[in-house]
């Protein structure tokens, strides 16, 4: 009955609006029509909202809120998250409901990408520390990297990127028109020189020709990191570093256009530092955010 209530003041709402008598029919008539009362239309309209319906809609303003300060990125696991985080009480389902309702879809990854791995044949015997297994008791004991490529009106731009496995941070990166050896050390130096690493930390990558150059392996053995690679071509074997880059495409670079790389550059780096790693929820983390997992562990060894 309530449906039928609300659709005879929703209708009637829309005739009002126009200002011309005859742009619609009476409450009486609508009545008539689906075969209601008039007085148990006013009786349904003038009834206090309830105590449900009131919290249904706060919750939709809240989750309204998180949604759009993720730039529409989140899907109801992260929104429920936020709302936990602000100590508001409720079901993933609930949220995942109410989104329905509200029309909130968040951005959805494109299935292609093609892959800058190239073996030069010439890669020496080196090992799989890792294998698949990206997880740490610890910051700086095992990173994983990898670079990917930004379009661009003045062509290709080329980020490597170095991640903390415990963490899930953006430890280290760097951008440039070339996805040479100095692009990947510029991305490992930053990691090393502005996180602790322990001696002997695992940097764990694909078998592309520049990660597998003798020039790389020096400048890991320099940094007192061990060397660990995946199989040629197998995206699994280096999946959290293929996990951002499909975050990065999906929730910023293929929502807009670059004029220059210098555009590139700025956005992306804005993107990593003030969102990735200092806001986005991530679900390995228990959906907390790089950052408070960094901090959590820092103030468990303050207290230890």
């Amino acid at each position: 009955m309530s449906e039928t209530f609300e659709f005879i003041d929703a209708e009637y709402a829309h005739g009002s609006t126009q200002n011309i008598p005859t742009a619609g029919p009476s409450i009486a008539a609508m009545c008539a029509w689906l075969g209601v009362s008039r007085s148990g239309y006013y009786e349904w309209r003038d009834r206090p909202e309830s105590a449900n319906a009131c919290r249904r809609e706060e919750l939709k303003h809240l989750i309204i809120v998180s949604f759009e300060e993720s730039d529409d990125t989140y899907g109801y696991r992260r929104v429920h998250a936020d709302l936990a985080a602000w100590g508001v009480t409720c079901g993933p389902e609930l949220v995942r409901s109410l989104m329905r309702e509200l029309g909130l879809v968040p951005c959805q990854p494109r299935p292609w990408r093609h892959s800058l791995t190239d073996n030069d044949g010439h890669d020496r015997r080196l090992p799989d520390l890792v294998g698949r297994d990206f997880t740490a008791e610890a910051p700086g004991q095992k990173m994983v990297g990898n670079i990917t490529y930004i379009p661009t009106w003045q062509g290709w731009l080329y980020l490597a990127t170095v991640i903390d496995c415990h963490t899930r941070e953006i430890v280290g990166w760097a951008m440039d028109d070339h996805y040479k050896t100095a692009l990947i050390e510029s991305a490992i130096t930053m990691a090393v020189r502005n996180h602790p690493t322990d001696d002997g930390a695992i940097f764990h990558s694909d078998r592309g020709s520049n990660y597998t150059s003798g020039d790389f392996a020096a400048i890991l053995k320099k940094l007192r990191l061990r060397q660990s690679v995946g199989r040629t071509g197998i995206c699994y074997d280096n999946a959290m570093a293929e996990s951002f880059f499909a975050a990065l495409k999906n929730e910023r670079v293929n929502r807009t256009q670059y004029p220059t790389r210098e555009h590139a550059r700025r956005d992306i780096a804005r993107y990593i530092e003030l969102r990735y790693n200092s806001r986005r929820r991530h679900s390995g983390l228990g959906y907390r955010t790089p950052q408070q997992a960094r901090n959590e562990f820092l103030n468990y060894q303050l207290a230890a």
